[in-house]
């Protein structure tokens, strides 16, 4: 069979360039005479395979020499934790932005190590949108401020960094890093899961300033502390081998693509061509506000969800699946990271049209 478009919100698409490299490494990777699942993440081989992803992935988000790039395990979601336990540094409390699911989730977790002021929420409009500056309530005291840039399951996505004056700003980043340039700078720390532009799932990356490390709570276990990771390289224990090497041939890949400021501009180019479709017809609709619509995750549904079955059998028959929509929001949900080809996102409004004709 030949490639199928994958709207899958993660573990998502990944670049075919990178899947066929990987295969024809897979055996004997440049010679060496084994693959790299099995190297010893203590030999050269292994150790100069990391050691370039973490340089490749700095030159692609220009961060700077004062923040740590961590290549850790658990997903972004053990990073719900492991924030509080490291960054409340003494603090009573800490600031976070309600924006959905992920947001939730975040603060859920939070609250097992102190106090969290939510400074804003969007779940009166069933989180569709991003509440403006003006209108949070921070804490000039607090800790940091916890953000979710990209929520994929309500596909709502802030394009503008918050002012937090000496408050870290702490950002989950798992859907959205790579998709653009960022300022890196303007963060206390970044943390984001794989499986979505990065790579494979299995990897979670930390970028985190060094002032930030170092001052966990009392009883948070070694593998829970940023300066274990810091401090050791992430070597401290084995690492996701096989995911950092996957990682480190998309931060290549992306790299000769002409970097983020081009990714962006192929991004931008297929989020139009489907948001300018919803914005063309009364038969599908986009529940989100126009000006935090997800560059990477595009919800929408069907005028009649009598017809939800039936449209995805039709975007299956050609090829096109997993665009069910969360089970929590329902509807539909096309995912269109880095990975997605514009042909993809193209194939997928030719469908979504001859469903209007047919059964509109």
């Amino acid at each position: 069979m030949e490639r199928i478009y994958n709207f899958s919100a993660g573990p998502a698409v990944l670049p075919r360039e990178v899947l066929e490299q990987a295969r024809d490494e897979l055996v004997n990777w440049q010679g060496c005479g084994m693959s790299v699942m099995e190297m010893s993440h203590r030999g050269k081989e292994y150790m100069g395979i990391q050691a370039e992803a973490e340089a490749d992935l700095r030159e692609l988000m220009a961060i700077p020499a004062n923040y740590k790039v961590l290549f850790l395990q658990g997903g972004a979601s053990s990073q719900f934790a492991m924030v509080p336990m490291n960054l409340l540094r003494g603090k009573a409390s800490a600031d976070y932005l309600n924006t959905g699911v992920w947001s939730k989730k975040a603060i859920k977790e939070a609250k097992n190590f102190g106090a969290v002021k939510v400074v804003a929420s969007s779940e009166d409009k069933s989180f569709s949108y991003v509440p403006t500056q003006d209108a949070w309530k921070l804490d000039s005291n607090a800790a940091y401020l916890h953000i979710t840039p990209n929520e994929t399951i309500g596909g709502v996505e802030m394009f503008w960094v918050p002012e937090t004056g000496e408050v870290p700003l702490v950002a989950d980043m798992s859907s959205t890093i790579l998709s653009r340039p960022m300022d890196v700078s303007k963060y206390g720390l970044i943390y984001a899961g794989a499986q979505k532009n990065i790579g494979p799932a299995g990897l979670t990356l930390v970028i985190v300033r060094d002032d930030l490390i170092g001052q966990p709570i009392a009883g948070t276990p070694t593998m829970f502390d940023y300066k274990t990771h810091g401090d050791n390289d992430s070597m401290y224990n084995t690492p996701p081998t096989y995911a950092i090497y996957i990682a480190g041939l998309v931060f290549k890949l992306l790299k000769a693509k002409g970097g983020l400021g081009a990714m962006e501009r192929t991004n931008r180019q297929k989020a139009a061509l489907l948001y300018d479709y919803l914005d063309s017809t009364h038969f599908y609709h986009s529940p989100v506000a126009r000006e935090n619509r997800s560059l990477m995750n595009v919800p929408f549904t069907l005028k009649d969800a009598a017809l939800d079955e039936d449209f995805l059998k039709a975007a299956k028959s050609r090829g096109l699946v997993q665009l069910k929509g969360h089970r929590s929001v329902g509807g539909m949900r096309a995912s269109i990271y880095n990975a997605m080809p514009v042909e993809g996102v193209r194939a997928l409004v030719d469908i979504m049209k001859e469903f209007e004709k047919a059964r509109g």
